[in-house]
């Protein structure tokens, strides 16, 4: 009897085994989508730049856009932050006469950034923005999750014809209450490319605030320290020439 019990033990064992290999053969991509996955950080760090670029039928350069992107997600009044990898971003896209598309994903679906450009006759812009994130969950009773959102019928980073848009400063995009993208460092253009290089650089208002704010200020100081030098002068004068008459 007791030998009968320890042979059903051991082949209780041996079954069980068996079938835990087997499901981890039957299901190879799990390890691979759990390493593939995005991991939300509770700190927020400048994100990489990378050059994605976007070929035409004809083989011509008609996209090229040097960013770093930054996913910043809110949950819970808590925020979490995603850096998008250059090195592990596929960028595809297409180009018209009047409309192009610049798609970035991560392996697995991930995250994705969709930005749609439209050419009038004299500039071009992105109209469309769209980003989703399916990052692993924050702890191990959070659901699985992707952060979706999109901004539609936009004129963002509007720029002349064979002009490349360019900013150093930070460019934050709500897409949904719970998903924020930011873009910075940022250039960009579209549908022109001579020679396949950005053209004259167009500069956002934000750097160029940056740059001009400074000069006023202290032209304004020098303006004041002028006036009250003039004034001192003035009132000196006006004395002196008292002193004279008496």
């Amino acid at each position: 009897m007791m030998l009968k019990a320890l042979v059903s033990v051991r082949s209780l064992i041996i079954l069980a085994a068996f079938a835990a290999g087997f499901q981890l053969q039957t299901d190879p991509r799990s390890a691979a989508e759990l390493r593939h996955r995005p991991v939300l950080q509770p700190t927020e760090a400048a994100p990489q730049a990378g050059t994605y670029t976007v070929k035409s039928s004809e083989g011509k350069l008609c996209i090229k856009a040097t960013m770093g992107a930054e996913y910043i997600i809110t949950e819970k009044q808590r925020s979490w932050y995603f850096n998008l990898d250059p090195s592990r971003v596929t960028a595809t896209g297409h180009c018209d006469d009047r409309a192009a598309l610049l798609s970035l994903t991560l392996p697995d679906d991930g995250a994705g950034l969709q930005l749609s450009f439209r050419k009038e006759t004299s500039c071009f812009y992105v109209t469309k923005l769209t980003a989703h994130l399916s990052p692993l969950p924050v702890c191990q009773t959070c659901p699985n999750q992707t952060y979706s959102g999109l901004l539609d019928h936009q004129r963002l980073f509007t720029t002349k014809k064979g002009q490349s848009f360019t900013c150093q400063s930070e460019n934050e995009l709500s897409l949904s209450p719970q998903l924020k993208v930011k873009l910075v460092p940022l250039q960009m253009q579209a549908f022109s490319l001579p020679d396949g290089q950005f053209g004259k650089e167009f500069e956002c208002w934000a750097d160029f605030n940056k740059q001009v704010i400074p000069v006023i200020v202290g032209a304004t100081v020098m303006g004041l320290a002028l006036i009250a030098v003039l004034t001192f002068l003035f009132i000196r004068d006006r004395h002196r020439s008292g002193y004279d008459r008496i």
